[in-house]
């Protein structure tokens, strides 16, 4: 409904900020990514994303379109609210909880504060494939120098499996073990398949 705002700063504040628009003062919740790259100057432009509840609706504030999507895209997953995604949001750059996901990097994803391992995990596997397509980040790219993976992964292409299909199960299993041989890869994707 608000795409962005537009207009004058009143306030600032590491949490939120408010921006006159045509006589009417525009409250925003923002993350501390935001907060950083607000300039001082008096004229500020946000995008917004306009969460409507039964007992309120909060405006929420963005420094880039990239972060507005990520947040977008965090607040989808079931467990992740709008304040867990402003969260996260505050504690890594939009480029770094991109790359956490893109990569599989459930340590970097857990260590946000109200984040537990399954949780981490939930966010991973229903964004992976979202992110890989969005900003088109090429998977062998990201998760170079695995050899385990890549032996594992020709094997399973060899024994006729689909490419996708195999690479989105061995990404699982690397996932929860990530010093997996390639046998131990191979046999668990062939019970997976």
């Amino acid at each position: 409904m608000i795409t962005h705002i537009q207009g004058k700063l009143i306030e600032k504040n590491p949490t939120d900020v408010v921006i006159e628009c045509n006589g009417v003062g525009y409250m925003l919740n923002i993350s501390l990514h935001t907060f950083s790259q607000i300039p001082d100057n008096e004229h500020l432009k946000l995008y917004t994303h306009l969460q409507v509840k039964e007992d309120s609706h909060t405006l929420y504030g963005f420094s880039s379109l990239a972060e507005r999507e990520i947040f977008r895209l965090l607040i989808s997953v079931s467990g992740i609210g709008a304040s867990i995604a402003r969260t996260m949001l505050s504690s890594l750059t939009p480029k770094q909880v991109r790359e956490g996901i893109a990569t599989g990097d459930v340590a970097l994803i857990q260590s946000i504060k109200g984040i537990g391992a399954k949780t981490a995990q939930r966010v991973i596997i229903d964004l992976k494939d979202k992110i890989l397509k969005i900003y088109d980040i090429d998977e062998v790219s990201v998760s170079k120098g695995n050899t385990n993976k890549d032996e594992a992964l020709s094997a399973l292409e060899v024994l006729g499996f689909v490419k996708k299909q195999a690479e989105r199960v061995v990404d699982k299993i690397m996932m929860s073990q990530p010093d997996a041989s390639v046998e131990t890869i191979i046999k668990q994707a062939l019970k997976n398949l």
